[in-house]
């Protein structure tokens, strides 16, 4: 089989900052007419390789190659001009603005008439498989098709090599399947595809390749054929490490928490939730699966003290403490700890070391105008040991850890609160396999001890391996609760779109 022509090649690429070596003689290659995969950890390097293949960072040593040429990509807009895009995880539209005003804005040059334009948007749509309409607003589109304007975006530039960064992240798995589609067609029309993911069922399932670093360099680049994901991970590691989820049955399971016709609005106005109803369990882990802005941030606030709700009740052993505060909650005696999606914004102070982020939690306990900053310290120290926390030190600024480590952190200090009742929102996103797994653990731990925890996931296969039973949530209603043993990762992906609506009313 003939090979096909280099598109990318990084040579010995070595960047650092400050003492921190980020990538150290990485090597890379991605084809025309194939998807390579970029697998590593949490700080192996990945983000800042991509950054500079795209133009935002540029390496002290080694060199980049596009079409086997030596080049210098200073910005952005050197990477564009080299047929190079970046499509990131966090989306860069104008919400007002149509789908084909988008993908033209920022282009040089004299623009072309509306109806060139849709000519050319409809062309490139037809040439790659992509379904969008051309004068739809993005506040009415779907993750799915936002992410088809992004990549329209990029293809109207001319781009003809392709960076995905974690693009799944926040699809179904029916919207999941039609991008891979659509990447397999750009495959074919002979373009080269890096994507980096942390999911590895994806990567054995798209790529030809894979491209493994570890600790800022290369470890190996194999055939995708060739691997599973135990072998995957292995290199990504540096070791074995166990890929199954334990899910222990629930034992002495009574109601913690009653949430009965909750409505909220969001700050602008909006429903976030629409007469939601389900209970909470001791000893079970109750997932909460939803496309993106289902009203899962509006759920956790909720039941926090955070954000007010407009109707409903929230019965906690039958006392409703709905539009409580979250500090007259406590002073109620109720044992609850909530893991935000937001680590560094809500969860931790950024520039405050894990002693004083200990402190936040327990402060009020003590007594005396003076704070005693001994027993955080300890906690601290103790956190560093049982969950393996990377850091200088316990007063280092969490800012400086991996989000891995941030993660630990928080979790760790909401577990040590020994709470009966935990609600964690994402606490894996973003995270490598090693990490995620200890927050698996850390949470199964708890769910032993009878609490009852709360996990709001978007990874479908973590949510029915770890989850006793499924809630679903579509634009703030709640359209299924089901047991996640006899349940499929493909009508959870329905229910998510609201296409299916078997809600099962729980036994009180």
């Amino acid at each position: 089989m003939e090979q096909q022509q280099s598109a990318i090649r990084c040579s010995g690429i070595t960047k650092t900052f400050g003492s921190v070596v980020a990538n150290d003689g990485i090597e890379l290659e991605v084809r025309y007419g194939e998807i390579l995969a970029l697998l590593g950890e949490n700080g192996s390097g990945k983000t800042t390789l991509m950054n500079m293949i795209s133009g935002i960072y540029h390496p002290d040593e080694g060199q980049i190659y596009v079409d086997d040429t030596p080049v210098s990509i200073a910005s952005p807009m050197d990477a564009q001009n080299l047929g190079i895009g970046m499509i990131h995880q966090h989306f860069k539209l104008v919400e007002v603005f149509s789908a084909m005003e988008n993908i033209v804005l920022g282009t040089p040059g004299k623009l072309p008439s509306k109806r060139e334009l849709r000519a050319q948007v409809r062309q490139l749509s037809l040439e790659y498989g992509l379904e969008i309409d051309p004068e739809k607003p993005v506040y009415e589109m779907s993750v799915s098709e936002k992410q088809t304007v992004e990549i329209l975006k990029v293809l109207y530039r001319g781009a003809k090599i392709l960076i995905l960064d974690e693009p799944t992240a926040v699809l179904t798995p029916q919207e999941t399947e039609k991008l891979f589609a659509i990447l397999r067609q750009m495959r074919a029309q002979g373009c080269a595809v890096i994507i980096i993911t942390h999911k590895l069922g994806e990567v054995l399932s798209i790529s030809d390749r894979v491209t493994i670093l570890r600790k800022g360099r290369t470890i190996s680049t194999v055939q995708t054929s060739q691997m599973d994901a135990a072998s995957l991970t292995e290199q990504m590691v540096g070791r074995s490490v166990s890929l199954s989820i334990r899910r222990p049955e629930p034992k002495n399971v009574q109601t913690i928490l009653q949430v009965v016709d909750l409505t909220v609005q969001k700050p602008d106005g909006s429903i976030g939730l629409d007469d939601v109803s389900f209970t909470i369990r001791s000893g079970e882990i109750l997932g909460v699966a939803g496309i993106a802005g289902s009203g899962q941030k509006e759920l956790c606030e909720t039941i926090a003290g955070l954000l007010p709700a407009k109707e409903g009740a929230v019965l906690y052993h039958k006392e409703n403490i709905l539009n409580k505060t979250p500090e007259q909650i406590i002073d109620l005696g109720i044992s609850m700890s909530f893991v935000p999606e937001d680590r560094l914004g809500m969860g931790l102070v950024a520039s405050m070391g894990m002693t004083d982020n200990m402190l936040l939690k327990s402060y009020r306990n003590g007594k005396g105008p003076f704070v005693n900053r001994a027993p955080a310290r300890e906690l601290a120290k103790k956190l560093v040991e049982k969950l393996s926390i990377v850091t200088p030190g316990v007063e280092t600024p969490v800012r400086l850890m991996s989000g891995g480590n941030v993660q630990k952190v928080l979790l760790g200090r909401e577990i040590e609160s020994q709470p009966n009742l935990l609600i964690t929102a994402y606490p894996v996103r973003g995270l490598d396999i090693h990490s995620s797994y200890t927050i698996y653990d850390l949470l199964n731990e708890q769910k032993e001890k009878g609490v009852a925890v709360v996990f709001i996931g978007e990874d479908l296969d973590v949510l029915l391996e770890l989850c006793d039973r499924i809630m679903v949530l579509c634009h703030g209603k709640v359209t299924g609760i089901v047991d996640a043993a006899s349940t499929t990762k493909e009508q959870i992906g329905l229910m998510m779109t609201g296409e299916m609506n078997q809600q099962e009313k729980e036994e009180q």
